[in-house]
Order: C-alpha cells, then sequence, then structure tokens
C-alpha cells in the first residue's frame, strides 16, 4: 500500500481569504488552453480563427465550463438538494461542478461565438476539442490534492488510504487514473489524430467517443456517490450513463464525417 502525500488542499492563504489548488487547476487548464490555441491558430493552414480571436474563445469557454459545470452538477448529482433549496445552485465555494454539463456549457457557448464570429461550428469544436484534455487531467490532479472522488476499496499494492476517509480504507487512486486516461491519453490520441486534415466533426466526434469510453472504464475504479450509489443494473454509476449518449452521438458524428458522398 502506498503512503498518500497529505498535500495541503489550500495553496495560498491569505487572512481569510484562501485559494484552493483545485482553483488553481482550472485556471492552469484555461492558461494552457489559450496557449495552445493561439499557436494552433498560427500553424494550421486551415485553422478557423485567427491568432487575435484565440482570447475571446477561451472566455466564452470558460464561462461555458463554469456555468455548465455546475448546472450540470445540480440536476445530474444533487437534483434533490436543489429542489430543497435553489439558492444552494449559486454557493459554489461548497462545491460541485460535473463535466458532462461543462461539456454541454462550452457547446452552447461555442455555437453562440461561432454564430458572432461568422465561423462553422462543427470547424470551431473540432479547433476546440484538443484544447480540452490538459484541463481534464489537472482538474483531476485538483481532485486529488483535495482528497475529492476517491477510488473502490482495493488490497492492489498502489492503495492508498485518504486521511479524510471516514472509512479509512485502502482504495483506488482513481483520480489518477482519470488522469492519464481522460486527460493524458486523450489529449495524446486528439493531437494526433488532428494533425492532418479531417472532415469536419471528425475530430469532435474523436474526443467525445474517447471521452466516453475512457471515463466508462475509470468509472470502474471510482467510488460511486454515496448519495446516489449505483444507478442501473446494480452496477452502473451515474457517470457511466451520462457517458452513454457521448459514445452514441460520437459514433454518429464520426459516421456523418467519412460517410461517402450522396450515400
Amino acid at each position: 500500500m502506498l503512503t498518500y502525500p497529505d498535500i495541503d488542499p489550500v495553496a495560498i492563504a491569505l487572512g481569510p481569504v484562501k485559494i484552493h489548488w483545485y482553483g488553481l487547476t482550472y485556471i492552469a487548464g484555461f492558461a494552457f488552453a489559450w496557449w495552445l490555441a493561439r499557436r494552433r491558430a498560427e500553424t494550421q493552414p486551415r485553422s478557423p480563427l485567427l491568432r487575435d480571436q484565440v482570447d475571446d474563445l477561451i472566455f466564452y469557454a470558460a464561462v461555458g465550463v463554469v456555468l455548465g459545470g455546475r448546472l450540470g452538477y445540480a440536476f445530474f448529482y444533487g437534483f434533490e438538494r436543489l429542489s430543497a433549496d435553489p439558492l444552494w445552485l449559486f454557493r459554489l465555494w461548497e462545491g460541485g461542478m460535473a463535466f458532462h454539463g461543462g461539456l454541454l456549457g462550452v457547446l452552447v457557448a461555442m455555437a453562440v461565438f461561432a454564430r458572432q464570429q461568422g465561423i462553422e461550428w462543427g470547424r470551431l469544436m473540432d479547433f476546440v476539442a484538443p484544447l480540452a484534455p490538459v484541463g481534464l487531467a489537472l482538474g483531476r490532479l485538483g481532485n486529488f490534492i483535495g482528497q475529492e472522488l476517491w477510488g473502490r476499496a482495493s488490497d492492489i499494492s498502489w492503495a492508498m488510504v485518504f486521511p479524510r476517509d471516514p472509512l479509512t480504507l485502502a482504495r483506488h487512486p482513481s483520480q489518477l487514473y482519470q488522469f492519464a486516461l481522460e486527460g493524458c491519453l486523450l489529449f495524446a490520441i486528439l493531437m494526433w489524430f488532428s494533425r492532418r486534415d479531417r472532415p469536419t466533426w471528425a475530430v469532435s466526434a474523436v474526443f467525445l467517443m474517447g471521452y466516453g469510453a475512457l471515463r466508462f472504464a475509470a468509472e470502474f475504479f471510482r467510488e460511486p456517490d454515496t448519495h446516489i450509489g449505483f444507478d442501473a443494473l446494480g452496477w452502473l454509476t451515474r457517470g457511466q450513463i451520462l457517458c452513454i449518449p457521448m459514445l452514441i452521438i460520437g459514433a454518429a458524428l464520426f459516421y456523418r464525417a467519412y460517410r461517402p458522398p450522396n450515400s
């Protein structure tokens, strides 16, 4: 069993003001996305964006992530609490963000941005898709430092006891699995796939299928939310159920992108 590197989740404390590592991972993720977007706008011959448009792109994406992530968590994971206390939705400091909600928020934000800039939405989403995985990876590191979303109990040699776990069980460090799969591996796949010109929606389709499959697999090692448990069939988690539409839509987009003309 490995010893959990007990890192203070508060990175900086200035009197009553506390800045958590999780919040800093969001900032770092957006900063990396901004740098990579500017680089790709300069070097990709078919880039739908100019370098000067990247700042606005990242702003719209950030708004979509935060609003969508919070609304998604409230509706997908905390609807009962939201119904009992609607003001809880605005208490962001109490935590609660969901990737699938953030994805929907970004889709809406990019649709608005594309329309304002006169850019084809599908080409813009193909440009944006490779920017996301590093931010997802950093977010999982933030979960690990904050001792959130830990894994299921296990006797493997690299299991960890998280100090904040009231049951003090040795568990999978599933945040690190998700860091490696949904972050690093997915980033490598998308960067490789997007190096060549692809039909519109193809890169987005690979993102949806890749994230959906990797998240579905990682959920087998992650402890289900205590207030939800297993959602269906006695073994599917809420996260796995939310990944199924991603897989279906991703496959449909991939077929649409590569289907023969006039078929």
